[in-house]
């Protein structure tokens, strides 16, 4: 079955980061493609949830997919889009057993919290507002590096980095507790005659 308005962006690396952009706007898909090309990934666009279940295979035809040994990293999606919402692509993909790891990000231009709440709820890795920003890529970037890292602390809470980050932020609150007190002697000293309760 042909995938229709499939694009991939050159790849010379085979190691390379792979990224799926689903977006029923041309505009926005070039936008984020040439944002990820930029910070090294490869890119593969489709406009539509349903070409995006096509092209991991999920579309309930075998050979829709025709790549054996698809790899893909992070998928980012629109939420609005015609037919598949982005997130019934995102309830598609985590009932999936062969992709419900791979990081899903979505993307939309109304800030609705309701809906991002509900899309942070099913499995969603972020949620980005548009106009997608280099920030917003370089975040992107380093949630495929930490690949598998994310679920495991999700479902870990006392993993060594988890106890690690509290340490560090008991640490902070203990020094920004103690800074406070010494600016607050050297502001306002006590005379020989007053006492501090």
């Amino acid at each position: 079955m042909a995938l229709g308005n499939l694009s991939s962006s050159p790849s010379s690396n085979t190691s390379e980061l792979h990224v799926l952009a689903v977006d029923d706007s041309l505009v926005d898909r070039k936008v984020i493609e040439r944002l990820l090309r930029i910070s090294a990934c490869k890119v593969t666009t489709v406009e539509s949830g349903t070409r995006a279940l096509q092209y991991l295979g999920l579309d309930g035809d075998k050979g829709s997919s025709g790549l054996k040994d698809l790899k893909v990293n992070l998928i980012v999606t629109d939420y609005s889009m015609p037919g598949l919402t982005g997130y019934e692509l995102l309830k598609k993909i985590k009932e999936s057993s062969a992709f419900r790891e791979i990081p899903v990000v979505i993307m939309s231009s109304e800030n609705i919290q309701p809906r991002i709440e509900q899309c942070m709820t099913e499995g969603a890795e972020d949620f980005l507002l548009k106009p997608v920003k280099l920030a917003d890529v370089k975040r992107l970037k380093e949630l495929i590096m930490r690949g598998g890292e994310a679920e495991e602390e999700k479902t870990s809470n006392l993993s060594p980095k988890r106890i690690l980050q509290n340490v560090f932020f008991l640490f902070f609150i203990v020094f920004f507790i103690i800074t406070n007190i010494v600016i607050f002697i050297m502001l306002f000293p006590l005379r020989k005659d007053e006492t501090r309760i």
